[in-house]
């Protein structure tokens, strides 16, 4: 075991989008690389807006997703009493004070600013009141040197350096009395021992207000990652308008777990022209210094491109467990009908997404098959009245149903009725699916068995024109 201690820290007000996956994901690689600890926090102090709902929607897709924590989940709201005790600290220590300027006080004063074309950042009017008064009042931090400057060094942006005076005396607890964001994850990250801190670059503005509050709080400050965003393909920070973010919504579009995660690795990490990765040999592989400085563009295509690789390639069996609640969603019961592991064997090269592959299951479990208008106006003819027919006999009276026999059977109609091989299997086919995509012919015959065959022949003879 190393000594890396790395955290993922979602706030629970919705989903989880795939921005906080990727993040959650680099986080989950290094540490099971490095042999680390991976910490999962659910930073819930926006009492508002969190719900129990988002909590579950967020620990559900970690779990879809494999993404396992070594502890926690670890909630802020029951951590109250030590962010109380640590602010308490930095007042006692001169290093935070009450501020009572009402909101109205503060929107005039910054209206100010702007229009002399200054900094819109608070002024420090309470910074050295002295006395305490009842009056409402939230706890701001002190800035420590307002004339000197903070520097870091962030593992995939370089060297970073900001004058203290573009900062301001942040707020870090409420009137309310509950603490704000920047002070509580400091406070977390340090007393949970994080030593590299890898988020979203979103954050990366806060970083310096953070680096003067964990020394003020003489705490030892970690190393910093932070991580590109990702773009939609017009070049703009990621939105519904490009599609789904969550990552729930991809599992529900039929998208399996490894897709997924080989896909949102590759937005923005790269391990040569190497494109397909399995979980375990992303962890033998990744590195956080591979990680570019430029954002990541989503492709949708790219995306679906990968999941039908993991279609073809995966186990029909495992398939099948996975493929059973979208099979349900359609209204299919596949108990009774032709074994779903042979149906999945016969879709996996057609298929993108596992809604995809349960429509095209669909026709394998109907009672009969519903014709599409351009198969039956082309093949439910009385034209084919004899040629059903012979099929029927042919296929009612093959001994076995596999390829050499089949074969045969369709080779003694050819033969009689004097017919190339696609005027025989097409209407056949036809037939048997009611005009939806399938595999070869022989196959599908031995996988729907000698009674669906001949049921839905008979079918066909029915319905002709």
């Amino acid at each position: 075991m190393s000594d890396l201690r790395v955290r993922f820290a979602p706030s629970p007000t919705g989903y989880l989008h795939i921005g906080g996956a990727r993040t959650a994901l680099f986080n989950y690689l290094l540490a099971k690389k490095e042999q680390g600890t991976f910490v999962l926090r659910i930073e819930d102090t926006d009492i508002e807006r969190s719900t129990q709902e988002s909590v579950d929607a967020i620990l559900d897709a970690m779990s879809w997703l494999g993404l396992s924590c070594d502890e926690g989940p670890f909630y802020q709201t029951e951590r109250f009493d030590l962010y109380r005790q640590k602010v308490q600290q930095l007042l006692d220590e001169g290093k935070a004070y009450p501020c009572y300027c009402t909101a109205e006080e503060l929107d005039a004063k910054r209206e100010e600013a702007t229009k002399e074309g200054r900094k819109p950042k608070y002024d420090g009017t309470c910074r050295n009141l002295s006395g305490q008064s009842d009056a409402p009042h939230v706890v701001r931090f002190k800035l420590p040197d307002p004339d000197g400057e903070i520097g870091f060094v962030d593992r995939i942006k370089g060297a970073i350096t900001v004058r203290n005076e573009e900062l301001d005396d942040l707020i870090i607890q409420r009137t309310d009395g509950t603490p704000t964001y920047n002070l509580v994850v400091v406070i977390d990250d340090a007393e949970m021992g994080i030593n590299l801190v890898i988020r979203g670059d979103d954050h990366i503005n806060n970083t310096p207000r953070q680096i003067h509050l964990y020394r003020a709080l003489g705490y030892e400050v970690p190393q910093f990652a932070h991580v590109p965003m990702i773009l939609g393909d017009d070049k703009t920070r990621l939105s519904k308008r490009h599609g789904a973010t969550s990552v729930m919504a991809y599992q529900e579009q039929g998208l399996l777990p490894e897709a997924l995660i080989n896909y949102l690795v590759r937005l923005g990490w790269s391990y040569g022209d190497e494109e397909i990765f399995s979980l375990d040999e992303l962890v033998e592989k990744f590195s956080i210094d591979a990680v570019g400085r430029s954002a990541g563009v989503f492709n949708p295509d790219k995306l679906l491109w990968l999941n039908s690789h993991y279609i073809k390639t995966s186990d029909p069996a495992a398939l099948a467990k996975l493929l059973l609640p979208f099979l349900t969603r359609q209204g299919i019961d596949p108990s009774g009908g032709p074994d779903l592991i042979a149906v999945i064997q016969g879709l996996q090269e057609r298929s993108s997404t596992l809604v995809q592959m349960a429509e095209g299951a669909a026709f394998y479990y109907a009672d009969q098959p519903e014709f599409n208008d351009k198969a039956a106006a082309k093949f439910l003819i009385e034209d084919n009245r004899t040629l059903f027919g012979e099929l029927k006999s042919a296929l009612e009276a093959c001994s076995s149903y596999d390829e050499a026999n089949l074969e045969s059977a369709l080779n003694s109609v050819i033969e009689k009725l004097g017919l190339k091989f696609g005027k025989v299997a097409q209407p056949l086919r036809a037939a048997l699916t009611g005009g939806a995509p399938s595999p070869g012919i022989y196959e599908l015959l031995e996988v729907l068995g000698q009674q669906r065959v001949v049921n839905r022949i008979d079918n066909a003879l029915n319905r002709l024109n």
